[in-house]
């Protein structure tokens, strides 16, 4: 099995813990555009979504789901998002498609967060994808010099502004053995917007696709 396979396996498994008539958060990537597709062919009876991302949103009023503010939604009782890497602790490094910021937000604004993923995305130590970071344009090179200090090898992401209107440095090079220490400690960089460590607020639940169906993970 491929990894769009599993992907797709990952995303119809989460419709399940979707509930009619309700407002849930969506993310952003190839994963998530699958759960989106499914979430439209099963006619979903939702009152909206809010989205992590103007792809994402884009998406959803294609297939007519009503897209929410989430200052109007308020606290959401599910999130869905894909990831690029997870751990068994279901933390995880997001951001590869660059909406981290919002990733971050909308999870942080909901009761249940199930990640979908094809399962080559858990790891044993987070890093080996490089770990994006939003920065505000201005602060680049001294983020970056800081970001060296730690270990890491910053690159700018080229031809890329997120839909905040901001840049992102990919850093490689980590192996992330503390992501809830470094993901503080990364955030307190003065021009940092957010990095995609998702530590202080990791997945509740992880599906992952594979050749022998769904496999969930859960923490311990």
């Amino acid at each position: 099995m491929n990894q769009t396979d599993g992907k797709r396996l990952a995303a119809e498994a989460a419709l399940k813990y979707v509930e009619e008539d309700t407002i849930i958060g969506v993310g952003t990537g190839s994963t998530v555009d699958k759960f989106i597709d499914a979430l439209a062919e099963m006619r979903m009876k939702l009152r909206g979504a809010v989205s992590s991302s103007e792809a994402s949103t884009q998406r959803l009023r294609k297939h007519g789901i009503d897209v929410v503010d989430l200052n109007s939604a308020g606290r959401l009782d599910l999130y869905v998002d894909g990831a690029d890497e997870s751990n068994r602790f279901l933390q995880l490094i997001k951001g590869g498609g660059g909406a981290l910021t919002r990733e971050k937000i909308v999870a942080s604004a909901s009761e249940r967060f199930i990640c979908i993923a094809d399962e080559s995305k858990l790891v044993d130590v987070l890093g080996e994808f490089p770990l994006p970071i939003e920065v505000i344009p201005m602060a680049r090179s001294t983020v970056a010099r800081e970001l060296v200090r730690i270990g890491g090898r910053p690159e700018l992401r080229q031809n890329f502004t997120t839909d905040n209107g901001n840049i992102i440095l990919d850093v490689h090079g980590l192996s992330i053995t503390e992501p809830l220490k470094l993901e503080q400690e990364i955030n307190n960089i003065p021009g940092v917007v957010t990095n995609g460590i998702f530590a202080l607020r990791p997945a509740d639940l992880l599906l992952l696709g594979s050749s022998s169906g769904v496999r969930k993970v859960e923490t311990e």
